[in-house]
């Protein structure tokens, strides 16, 4: 598992983080059948011209379901989940989940008005509070395959320098 992680989640700049939720290997395996069925389609009339739209449509699907993958990433002082911006110094002390801590926070204790970018396949599950009193989500529900990560580089966003710069 680190391995993996240590793939997908890499440290841009001091304090950064960024992370891309690609699906896990199966869902890729189970999308590459859109292959054979796109062959199957075109096999009646020419069996080339099937091999080369099935090769074609699995590459395709497999590409776009990995370019569509939501970022999760800390830079600059913002935390980006999706397509979803929010400054870290409106947001509360993180909180990593791992587990059954995480499977639960996931289901019956997820909260309906917070704002969710949740993968299926990634254990791991950031949860911050929404400290804004115009905010109506009161917390952000963040999947990510190093939680530990993500929140130490949200809590590392947060701190100001404490001497002014010259």
């Amino acid at each position: 598992m680190q391995k993996t992680a240590a793939r997908s989640a890499r440290v841009q700049a001091p304090g950064g983080f960024r992370e891309r939720l690609s699906p896990s290997l199966w869902v890729l395996v189970s999308a590459a059948v859109v292959a054979p069925m796109a062959a199957l389609v075109f096999a009646p009339i020419d069996t080339t011209a099937a091999l080369v739209a099935g090769v074609i449509a699995g590459v395709l699907f497999v590409t776009l379901l990995i370019a569509w993958s939501p970022v999760v990433a800390v830079e600059d002082g913002v935390l980006r989940a999706g397509r979803a911006r929010i400054p870290v110094e409106l947001l509360g002390e993180p909180v990593a989940l791992s587990g059954e801590e995480a499977r639960a926070a996931r289901g019956p204790l997820l909260d309906p008005k917070a704002w969710h970018v949740i993968r299926g396949g990634i254990d791991g599950l950031v949860i911050v509070p929404v400290n804004d009193g115009d905010d109506p989500t009161p917390s952000w529900v963040v999947s990510s395959r190093t939680p530990d990560r993500l929140a130490a580089a949200i809590r590392r966003g947060q701190v100001r320098p404490r001497t002014p710069r010259r």
